[in-house]
């Protein structure tokens, strides 16, 4: 049995089965429906159902609460259509310009930034078609079948420089991890990898003229290191400002470059903020929670674009708070929540 399916305020259509989810059934047709997690723990894909009936599969309660669903918002990425429906979502973008593609890849070199973060460069196969927009992901197929996900931090137009050669990712180890334990343990360099990308619809809207707010948690600092090589690469004059929470001086593991790019482009500004700063720092700078200081410097956000990304708590802290206090459009609040697999089990 098929259902159609239908984009407010959009308008897109598509048609789809009854068993498989919305979100597979949209990607499938061409329609970028936001996401992240694609296995209910982000919470990126929400949206609201305007007509029609849905069923949910597994999902986590932090990602829709019942509360949530009541009001009528649902998952795409674990929804499954019981009739025709009608969706509302102002965050569709059109997807084609960059076929997902799975392929081998070699690991180049693995250099420790900070003490739990790897930056791993991957060598793509020299009669690779791979393109992605700056802010997108990759998948890691691993050997039992597993998946591990991880943004680009380089942008597209650096994949063929030589410094580069290839996709930069930043990995946080996180112990007991069926794929990090293997990066900060046996990783070596030359090692075969196998991926699947581009994916993901977190990445600039640069048909927008609003200004940005980019905000990172931990090594969510990944994707908007590549969005501000893009914007630069483009010659963006948009005004941006990063804000880049940490726990310790130590965790931001590239703070000089986020200080150099500040002080080369005029339309960057770059707000370092640490949450338990210790004495040995020396830090003078923000401590508290990073979207907290959002809030201190930007009290309106209502003319604004947020691009968000890191741990889940924070993207949702952000969301409800820059909506509810700054009065920030919801539509115009991207994020990529970072899950990992016990976030996901």
């Amino acid at each position: 049995m098929s259902f159609s399916v239908t984009i407010v305020p959009s308008g897109r259509q598509f048609t789809m089965q009854r068993d498989d989810t919305v979100l597979s059934a949209a990607l499938q047709a061409g329609i970028g429906l936001p996401y992240g997690c694609k296995d209910g723990a982000c919470g990126s894909c929400k949206c609201k159902l305007v007509e029609g009936r849905v069923l949910h599969g597994a999902h986590q309660a932090k990602a829709l609460t019942e509360a949530e669903e009541a009001a009528g918002l649902v998952l795409t990425c674990c929804a499954t259509p019981q009739s025709d429906i009608v969706l509302e979502s102002r965050q569709v973008v059109a997807l084609g310009d960059n076929p997902v593609v799975k392929m081998p890849t070699r690991v180049t070199t693995l250099r420790r930034a900070a003490p739990d973060v790897m930056v791993l460069n991957l060598q793509l196969p020299a009669n690779n078609s791979f393109g992605y927009r700056a802010g997108q992901y990759i998948e890691f197929i691993l050997k039992d079948g597993n998946r591990r996900s991880y943004s680009m931090a380089n942008a597209p137009h650096t994949v063929k420089d030589p410094a580069v050669n290839g996709i930069e990712l930043h990995i946080r180890h996180m112990p007991g991890g069926l794929f990090t334990d293997h990066v900060f343990g046996d990783m070596k360099e030359k090692e075969i990898l196998r991926m699947e990308g581009p994916l993901g619809t977190f990445f600039v809207r640069e048909d927008s003229e609003r200004p940005m707010v980019l905000l990172a948690s931990g090594t969510g600092f990944a994707p908007l290191k590549a969005i501000i090589e893009h914007l630069r690469f483009k010659q963006n004059t948009r005004p941006a400002v990063l804000y880049w929470g940490a726990r310790t001086r130590a965790d931001l593991y590239m703070h000089a470059w986020a200080e150099q790019q500040a002080a080369e482009l005029p339309w960057l500004r770059y707000v370092p903020v640490l949450s338990e700063a210790l004495p040995a720092d020396a830090w003078q700078g923000r401590t508290g929670f990073v979207h907290q200081a959002v809030l201190a410097d930007l009290p309106d956000l209502s003319g604004h674009e947020v691009y968000a990304c890191g741990a889940p708590v924070m993207v949702a802290a952000a969301r409800h708070d820059f909506v509810a206090q700054a009065g920030l459009p919801d539509e115009f609040f991207y994020a990529d929540a970072f899950t990992s697999a016990a976030d996901k089990a």
